[in-house]
């Protein structure tokens, strides 16, 4: 039987040159983006790319070599993004990226400079070096439109003022986030010099026994103390440094500098005391943590036991197996461990039995009865109750005031780190301390 009539035919998703999705498709994402972002009130981004006089390399070295290096150019593009990001072709010099889930404006900033750097590294056409520039607009959901062809316009408008800048560079269509961006990426940069001028420094915070009253640990702190400036605290830049993946190089860092710190103090006579150093996600699963920790301890001449490693909860929460085997290795080694901030994350009380942990760190709300609503407490108690069953000791951090001391005495913890004992110090000054013995009167 003969067909009526011929069959529609769909239309290409993909553009035959690169293999990137076209314009249609792009559209489609960027609506489902939209729709995810408003459901899960996340923002999301668009990068509108254009390439440089390409006209001029069609011209000098024909239109083949001008679609070998698009082909190039797509490539290294899709290297910069994550898998869930999209990357499009809409048009003959022009590239789209969709960022559908990012946390900051700022990030799409991230990507664009990742581009440049890149593309710094020349393409070979016809045994020519070539160096291919581009300008990038940028427009983010909700607040340059709440359409799909509102943000690809307000994305094209930051591109043209992009253009009129020169070569290589960056524009949000909201002003005032282009100059975030900026600021953010100075930022990157002084933190990158910071950690080669060894501008960082460490103060050191006692922990103390609620019985005894007398210092049994130091948590290691990091400042940056920038040249002419005042110390700034990690809650100005860690989140950057974990974002950019600087806190890797700034975590080996930290633990070298505070178990060589330790041993100094064990060498001069003063009692030997833990010292609680922090390990972020991206040190414990990016590197072998097994091996960093026994090579910084060999190097040192630290003894195992003398070194606690603090971990957030969000390290428990990726690869469970390797995790649990990383840990029973370190407990092995003789290296204490610890749960920072526990009950502020995502932990389940169940996971405690899996993790070979020796101490857990609460702190706010768990630590204030001005705040505490008797179903709190109730929690609060039981965390307190399971981790001793368990054999697991459990600080109370953050302590300032009279009122918070007490209530943790109530609650059974067994130490407190706060202000109300001491202010993190130097290492010269916690030496003076750790001399004279100081005890508690709390």
């Amino acid at each position: 039987m003969k067909n009526q009539g011929k069959i529609a035919q769909k239309p290409a998703s993909c553009d035959p040159l690169t293999g990137l999705h076209n314009k249609d498709v792009f559209f489609n994402y960027v609506t489902q983006a939209i729709a995810l972002a408003a459901r899960n009130k996340n923002i999301a981004a668009i990068l509108f790319i254009c390439i440089d006089r390409l006209k001029l390399i069609n011209d000098t070295l024909g239109e083949n070599y001008g679609n070998k290096l698009l082909k190039m150019i797509a490539k290294r593009l899709k290297a910069c993004v994550r898998k869930s990001d999209v990357v499009a072709r809409p048009g003959r010099d022009e590239f789209m990226i969709l960022l559908p889930e990012i946390r900051h404006a700022e990030d799409a900033a991230l990507i664009a400079r990742k581009i440049f750097t890149s593309l710094e590294s020349p393409f070979t056409l016809k045994n020519h070096k070539l160096i291919v520039s581009i300008n990038v607009g940028i427009s983010v959901y909700p607040n340059d439109g709440d359409s799909a062809k509102a943000l690809l316009n307000t994305s094209y408008t930051a591109l043209q003022r992009s253009r009129e800048l020169g070569e290589n560079t960056y524009q949000f269509y909201s002003p005032a986030l282009t100059e975030r961006a900026f600021e953010r990426m100075v930022m990157e940069n002084d933190l990158k010099f910071a950690l080669q001028r060894e501008e960082f420094i460490l103060h050191y915070q006692p922990q103390i026994d609620l019985k005894s009253g007398m210092i049994t640990g130091l948590e290691a702190l990091v400042r940056w103390q920038k040249p002419r400036d005042t110390l700034i605290h990690p809650k100005s830049f860690l989140y950057l440094m974990e974002e950019t993946g600087l806190i890797v190089p700034l975590d080996e860092w930290v633990l070298r500098t505070a178990c060589k710190q330790n041993k100094v103090w064990q060498e001069t006579g003063l009692k030997p005391l833990r010292i609680a150093v922090n390990i972020s996600s991206c040190l414990f699963h990016e590197k072998d943590i097994t091996y960093t920790v026994s090579r910084v301890l060999e190097e040192t001449g630290l003894e195992p036991q003398f070194l606690e490693l603090e971990l957030t909860e969000s390290i428990f929460l990726k690869n469970l197996e390797r995790t649990v085997k990383a840990l029973k290795v370190l407990r092995k080694m003789g290296v204490n461990i610890s749960i920072d901030d526990f009950g502020t994350g995502y932990s389940s009380l169940s996971y405690l039995k899996y993790f070979p942990i020796n101490k857990l760190k609460i702190v706010e709300p768990f630590i204030s009865s001005v705040s505490f609503s008797p179903t709190d407490e109730v929690i609060a108690r039981a965390i307190i109750a399971l981790a001793h069953t368990l054999n697991m000791k459990v600080v109370a951090e953050g302590v300032e005031k009279k009122e918070q001391m007490q209530f943790i005495r109530s609650l059974k913890c067994d130490e407190l780190q706060g202000n109300i004992f001491s202010i993190p110090l130097p290492p010269e000054e916690i030496g003076k301390l750790l001399k004279k013995g100081k005890k508690s009167r709390l």
